[in-house]
């Protein structure tokens, strides 16, 4: 690499460091809050209303800008609660939908990013903070003035509305095991002539957030058509900057399918609530609203001129129809609104044909993560270790497995470096002819047997199984919360402290906050370098070139610098295992002496 290389190299590097602050910032500037906002979440109400003791408190306000469910005030809200092993689920009379589910089995919060465990006793939420109840209806004509009458059993609710034309709207909720709710939505024509229905929305949820620090792709909307692989709608859609951040017109909603929706997911990072109806839905949208400002240790993590979190709101579309006398319309829906626990979603899907684990969103390297999970799992369950551990263990398997790979290529990387005073010969004697010189590099490799490829294909084979390290622990729910030494929760970055002042270094601070201290991502940097440092460079590299490729882990840990302390743990192990291996096969290769080809000692 020349020298003008290397300046181009250096500058692409600032660029890249400097885009944040100048493009971000200057061209395209956060939005201002809104009038009355300020950096902390309405909280919940701690009282409840309602004629149930048990129900949930109201959801905050929509703003207007959000096409929101309109009911006649006038009457008061009535809440009921039904409540199983697993969940309470809180109904309105607003839309005789769903407004609130809490999972019992699953705390609100597992530890903040100071490292401080929660000490709250409020538990994880769905459809938090969402403007409409799911299976709430978006036609006017359908709903009437959108308030209903609830009635309840022990295990079910019916939520009934009867129009003044003569349709009755009839929702019956049966709970279920496995967070299962059995929904039916039945139109019914109890006038004396023929109705004609418009298309309706049948709202799914809303997917939020689970914190303020969580990464943009761990929350938004899938839907499956019932083929391979389940279609993702998230911030990207929304976003009104385009290729290569050239400004678009951002689209309002997002509409997909063509009469196969086999099922719809609002998620976050750990949690999902998907409608599976029976019958595929016509289509599927998709639009994006705004969420409430957090408070508390989320709001501590968040720049203070952070834009204001949004969410987005499913809805399975139907088409219109005409209803005779008496006639009646029905759909079923099964409701999953639970944990993205993999054993338990695939059991689902076996159970309804419709791969709900698709939920998971693995990506394109599935195979390699449910492999890792389960390998995980299972030594988590067998063999009693901590999740760190298994972590750990699991790292020490696959560098037993890539073990002799790394090897060869660690003594065909030797025998390349005992080439090198010939290889030098070749390159200067027929430096004129590049192709005549390639030929002959060729045939020095071939007849000495090694590949210059040699060093860089242990890599190339682990690529899958690091992402599919990477999409495993970003989904696991079985990582949420699991501590190891000093890192409180491995599904989070392991921060310290927050140095304060520090807030503007781009990648790593938060403007306004401050600094995480990070110590893993640190660590694994060390490593990394440490590991470079023991890699003799590849035949014929540039010095210049060989010396910037020692220093390349530097960027790699800005990447990982704020990723999950599970993957940080795991690349931090898996270069220690590396370094000790290159140990090793060193220390053997010297006590037996040079490693060199009877046609290599011919050549000397």
């Amino acid at each position: 690499m020349d020298r003008k290389s290397i300046i181009i190299v250096v500058a692409s590097f600032l660029l890249l460091v400097l885009w944040y602050p100048l493009v971000v910032n200057r061209l395209y500037p956060p939005k201002p809050l809104p009038p009355g906002f300020t950096n902390a979440v309405v909280a919940p109400p701690t009282g409840r209303t309602g004629t149930t003791s048990g129900a949930a408190a109201q959801a905050p306000e929509a703003p207007a800008s959000i096409p929101s469910f309109v009911a006649n005030t006038n009457e008061p809200e009535r809440l009921e609660v039904l409540t199983n092993a697993n969940a309470r689920y809180t109904f309105s009379s607003y839309g005789g939908g769903i407004k609130l589910v809490e999972l019992l089995q699953y705390p609100e919060s597992t530890a903040t990013r100071v490292g401080k465990r929660s000490d709250t006793n409020r538990v994880a939420t769905l459809n938090s903070h969402a403007p409409l109840p799911v299976l709430a209806l978006l036609d006017g004509p359908v709903q009437g003035d959108g308030v209903f009458q609830l009635t309840r059993t022990a295990s079910s609710l019916r939520a009934e509305k009867a129009l003044t034309n003569g349709l009755v709207v009839v929702k019956e909720f049966q709970l279920s095991s496995n967070y299962l709710v059995a929904a039916t939505v039945r139109l019914e024509n109890r006038s004396g002539g023929a109705l004609a229905l418009p298309g309706q929305e049948w709202v799914v949820g809303t997917a939020t957030p689970m914190t303020a620090t969580d990464q943009a792709m761990t929350w938004g909307v899938l839907w499956y058509n019932g083929i391979k692989t389940a279609d993702d709608v998230s911030a990207s859609f929304f976003s009104s900057r385009g290729f290569a951040c050239v400004p678009r017109v951002a689209p309002t909603e997002y509409r997909g399918g063509a009469s196969n929706v086999v099922w719809v997911a609002a998620h976050n990072q750990f949690f999902v609530l998907a409608a599976m109806p029976r019958e595929p839905a016509q289509a599927v949208l998709v639009r994006q609203v705004e969420l409430p400002r957090p408070t508390g240790d989320d709001a501590l993590m968040m720049a203070t001129n952070a834009i204001t979190p949004t969410g987005f709101e499913a809805m399975l579309s139907y088409p219109a129809t005409n209803l005779n006398a008496g006639q009646s319309v029905e759909h079923r829906v099964f409701i999953y609104a639970g944990p993205k626990e993999y054993q338990t979603l695939a059991k689902i899907g076996d159970q309804f044909g419709n791969n709900l684990d698709l939920v998971m969103n693995f990506g394109w390297y599935g195979f390699v993560s449910k492999a890792l999970l389960l390998g995980m799992n299972s030594l988590h369950h067998f063999f009693k270790l901590p999740y760190g551990w298994a972590v750990i263990a699991i790292t020490v398997l696959i560098k037993l497995v890539f073990w002799p790979l790394t090897q060869a290529s660690t003594r065909s990387m030797k025998r390349m470096q005992a080439l090198q005073p010939q290889a030098k010969v070749i390159q200067d004697k027929y430096k004129a002819d590049p192709v005549k010189m390639q030929r002959k590099m060729m045939e020095l490799w071939k007849e000495n047997k090694v590949s210059p490829m040699s060093g860089c294909l242990p890599m190339l084979i682990q690529i899958p199984v690091f992402f599919g390290f990477y999409r495993m622990i970003l989904s696991a729910i079985e990582l949420r919360g699991a501590s190891f030494l000093w890192a409180a929760d491995l599904s989070k970055p392991d921060t310290l402290f927050v140095i304060p002042g520090l807030g503007v270094v781009p990648f790593f601070g938060i403007p306004g906050v401050g600094l995480p201290f990070n110590l893993l991502p640190l660590i694994m940097g060390a490593s990394m370098l440490w590991q470079s440092h023991l890699t003799p460079p590849s035949p014929g590299m540039d010095p210049a070139q060989a010396k910037l490729m020692r220093y390349l882990p530097l960027i790699f840990m800005v990447g990982f610098y704020n990723l999950s302390a599970g993957l940080t743990l795991y690349w931090t192990v898996n270069n220690l295992l590396s370094i000790a291996q290159t140990k090793l096969t060193r220390a053997n290769a010297g006590a037996a002496g040079p490693e060199l080809t009877p046609a290599l000692k011919k050549r000397k």
